[in-house]
């Protein structure tokens, strides 16, 4: 394949697995894609990106304490920054119900199985029981453009884990929990989680791994000027 084939068969076979096989990963490698990542633009080249790497009994040690947060009826964990709004417009609510109920019917979960649905949330935890977890902070301090480049930067450890075969998902649900995993890690107070990922191979087996997510047409979101 030509260089263009291969970024973009990386870019287009990215997709956010939800079941990994337990194939360890070595250090090398995760340490090469996070330095290939790590070239991502950022203003004024401030490099805001902060990354906890968790591998074997840290990663359980770390997965335990939010997984038992998860299912404490008492725990009242809040993002410590607003994702999503209040209110959805379209077409963005049709997008979101469509994926969410896409993979609730892939795994024959129904709208009031509100059991099966906390149980499949805390898969998010095990890091879909992934070998490699990855935990990413960013300084409080620091404003939107930090952020916009934060997500350059998770883009290229996607597509350079997809360049060597490998699978992930990006993980916004372990923001929820960032007064288990502060302390847990010794993140300082001046940052805050903004979320996981999960790193590994696909097992082919799991059904939920068939879901392929749609993409709107070109013109649904770009115009051409020409004059």
């Amino acid at each position: 394949m030509t260089a263009e084939e291969i970024v973009d068969q990386a870019i287009h076979s990215r997709r956010s697995i939800r079941a990994f096989l337990p194939t360890p990963i070595e250090a090398e490698t995760i340490e090469k894609i996070l330095i290939a990542a790590s070239r991502a633009p950022s203003g004024t080249n401030m490099q805001p990106w902060r990354v906890r790497v968790l591998t074997g009994t840290a990663k359980e040690r770390l997965s335990a304490k939010v997984l038992a947060a998860h299912d404490d009826p008492q725990f009242n964990g809040a993002r410590p920054y607003k994702y999503y709004p209040d209110e959805f417009p379209e077409p963005y609510l049709s997008r979101r119900r469509k994926v969410g109920w896409d993979l609730y019917n892939l795994l024959g979960i129904g709208r009031g199985d509100k059991d099966k649905m906390h149980a499949q949330l805390g898969k998010n935890y095990t890091f879909f029981d992934a070998p490699v977890g990855m935990i990413f902070t960013i300084d409080k301090r620091l404003q939107m453009g930090s952020w916009l480049d934060y997500g350059m930067f998770m883009e290229n450890i996607m597509i350079a884990a997809r360049g060597r075969g490998l699978d992930t998902c990006p993980q916004a649900a372990f923001a929820n929990f960032n007064e288990i995993i502060k302390p847990a890690l010794d993140i300082p107070d001046e940052e805050f989680v903004i979320c996981g990922l999960a790193l590994g191979h696909a097992d082919p087996d799991a059904l939920e791994n068939t879901l392929t997510t749609d993409r709107a047409e070109l013109s649904e979101f770009a115009s051409f000027h020409t004059e």
